[in-house]
């Protein structure tokens, strides 16, 4: 008999713990954040903050979480690794069929910052140029992706020691989409659990399947 599923999980979370503990850190963190703020407070703490060199930063990195970044993630991964590739387009395909379905059918019409703060005598600042949506606020699809981007990369690295610094990009994106006034601090919460458990999910999938196979060729 294999071993438990459950026994599995725990090892593979402790195989790349230096990714898993700094995410269950930052999770946490924020977390508590939610229970001491409301997501007004956090959401002004976020904008006032804000200087020409961060709306430049922020500005940019977001793409970090778009689809064409991951659509480009894959092709690259699967030049290098026809498995990898697939499995990079399982995570995207996952991750963002989540997305869409939370945003579309879920919580459609769910009120943005933009809109949200509309009426509001409150001087938020929002970058000049920047297209701001006004609706489908939950779950955060850029965080979405790029945690689950991340995590795969986490996943896939032979250096499990450095998967922290693959944690600090998708860490970024969401901050990112709270700064630029796109979302609130939970629709970024929920949204980089939902990418990190769809990478972990479909990673585990392969692993299962791929042991399978080997399993049965070398009973053949």
């Amino acid at each position: 008999m294999g071993r438990p599923y459950f026994c599995r999980m725990i090892d593979l979370l402790r195989k790349h713990r230096f990714f898993f503990i700094p995410y269950t850190i930052l999770f946490l963190a924020v977390g508590i954040l939610q229970l001491v703020y409301s997501q007004e407070q956090l959401i002004r703490w976020v904008n006032e903050h804000n200087t020409i060199e961060a709306d430049y930063f922020f500005r940019n990195t977001t793409y970090l979480g778009d689809g064409v970044f991951f659509v480009l993630l894959i092709v690259i991964l699967f030049l290098r690794s026809k498995q990898f590739g697939i499995l990079a387009f399982a995570s995207f395909a996952v991750s963002s069929l989540t997305s869409i379905f939370l945003k579309q059918v879920v919580f459609h019409g769910r009120p943005r910052p933009a809109m949200v703060f509309a009426e509001s005598k409150w001087s938020y600042h929002v970058i000049k140029g920047l297209d701001m949506a006004t609706i489908n606020s939950f779950p955060s699809g850029h965080t979405i992706s790029a945690f689950a981007v991340f995590t795969l990369l986490a996943l896939l690295d032979e250096r499990k020691a450095r998967g922290w610094a693959l944690l600090i990009p998708a860490a970024l994106v969401g901050y990112s989409r709270v700064y630029l006034f796109q979302h609130f601090t939970v629709d970024v919460f929920a949204g980089s659990l939902i990418g990190v458990l769809s990478s972990i999910g479909v990673y585990w999938i392969g692993e299962t399947n791929k042991k399978k196979k080997e399993k049965q060729e070398s009973e053949k």
